[in-house]
């Protein structure tokens, strides 16, 4: 039994590891020439300052006038930042292989209460300051489409790149007029396309996040997890609520800290997994697309009930041999276990040019058509083959639900197990096993 129950994962996991690969060389790929894990950190507004002042030094007995100066810049973060998303999933092929790629189509809004600008430290000195730059940093700057800033209601122009040394890539945007010592807004909007996973920097004083998606398999991760969310068949909604207290994003970002691509999450052994964040990145939250539903986890997870199918199968197989008194060859045995074999073979490849249901009707019948008529011959009729192929029809349709199901397989499986169980105590409930003859009811003796 045990021997059969591992042919089929050796022969599968030979042919999956390939095709894994490929499908993450695909993903790769498919990231290189369009846009890959997406990370958001914005806006943040930059003022670049500097102070000149007079000195006098006196060098070999002459008094000099040096001019020195002071350069420094101000980051601020908003003191209330409002981020609202749209995702639409637009899965990319390479032949027989996808990528989750997505466009979210994103609002920003953000409220600052700016201080004055700084004072001169030194005596005489004079601050001079550039007009402020408004800033957002993006992980992948060819995901960037129809990108509008409006500041104070006025409409802004774009220039590609930020000021950030460490998180240089994005786009900015010069304001018209010194913003220092009152509040002003700012609304962006964009189009941000990426692959696998999104993720959002908290850095304002207080940050909102709302995403929807018409994705029903998402994989939170990152720092946070959502304080509300709704899953459903035709997608997902959360939403996010952080203050500074909780996060220190905002501090990340004054520290020039390197904003990092990738959230903790990992959608299952045949699918893409996301990076996870080095040290010194700013902090972020966010969600994968993951694909439980690919045909290889799929396939994966039906290797995992291999053993109890096949032993499923062979008690079976040896309760029709008892109860009809039918005797099976060793190599009968092995013929039926090849067939077994074969329908996980056969599942992954059709999976690879069909959909996971349709190859699995397809396979399940296939197998269970030959061992009927299989069972026909060495049962000696067509009535008892077809019942033996109804049965093992029914073992696949059962294994097909708990493939189905994810987080309740495990009570399903003990409730067939149970199932099984007892239908083999009644059927054998009148057998001798010392003689492996039906027993007969002996007359009490007077003796």
């Amino acid at each position: 039994f045990c021997g059969l129950s591992i042919l089929p994962r050796a022969r599968i996991g030979r042919r999956a590891d390939p095709l894994r690969g490929r499908a993450d060389e695909v993903r790769r790929d498919i990231e290189r020439t369009q846009a890959g894990r997406q990370a958001l950190l914005g806006p943040v507004l930059r003022t670049t300052c500097r102070e000149d002042w007079t000195e006098t030094e006196r060098r070999d007995n002459v008094t000099h006038t040096v001019t020195r100066r002071r350069d420094l810049q101000m980051d601020a973060t908003p003191d209330n930042l409002q981020l609202a998303g749209r995702v639409t999933m637009e899965p990319r092929y390479r032949g027989l292989f996808k990528a989750n790629t997505f466009v979210a189509a994103t609002t920003l809004a953000a409220t600052w209460s700016l201080p004055a600008l700084p004072a001169a430290e030194h005596p005489g000195g004079q601050v001079t300051c550039d007009l402020p730059v408004l800033a957002v940093a993006v992980s992948d700057s060819r995901g960037l489409r129809d990108v509008q800033i409006r500041f104070d209601g006025q409409a802004l122009a774009l220039r590609p790149g930020t000021p950030f040394e460490q998180h240089p890539v994005g786009f900015q945007a010069r304001l018209p007029a010194a913003v220092a010592g009152r509040t002003v807004s700012a609304d962006i909007t964009l189009q941000l396309v990426g692959s696998s996973d999104l993720a959002v920097a908290p850095i304002g004083e207080h940050t909102t996040v709302q995403l929807e998606a018409d994705w029903p398999h998402p994989s939170f991760g990152g720092r946070f997890l959502p304080t509300t969310r709704t899953v459903t068949d035709q997608g997902f909604a959360a939403g996010w609520t952080l203050t500074s207290l909780a996060t220190t994003a905002a501090r990340d970002v004054h520290a020039g800290a390197a904003l990092c691509a990738g959230i903790e999450a990992e959608d299952g052994p045949y699918g893409p997994r996301s990076e996870r964040p080095a040290k010194g990145c700013v902090e972020t939250f966010g969600v994968a697309f993951v694909d439980p539903v690919n045909p290889y986890a799929l396939t994966d997870r039906a290797l995992k009930y291999g053993l109890l199918f096949v032993l499923l199968t062979f008690v079976a197989v040896g309760m029709v041999e008892l109860l009809r008194g039918v005797r099976l060859h060793p190599v009968q045995y092995l013929l039926v276990g090849c067939a077994l074999a074969l329908f996980f073979l056969l599942l992954l490849s059709l999976s690879e040019h069909l959909g996971f249901g349709v190859s699995y009707a397809v396979a399940s019948t296939a197998c269970a058509g030959l061992l009927a008529a299989y069972g026909a011959q060495v049962l000696g009729g067509w009535r008892a083959g077809l019942g033996f192929g109804a049965g093992i029809g029914g073992l696949y349709g059962a294994l097909f639900v708990l493939l189905q199901r994810e987080q309740t397989a495990l009570v399903l499986g003990a409730i067939l197990l149970f199932a099984v169980l007892a239908a083999v105590m009644w059927a054998t409930r009148r057998v001798d096993w010392y003689g492996f003859t039906p027993s007969t009811p002996r007359a009490a003796s007077l003796d």
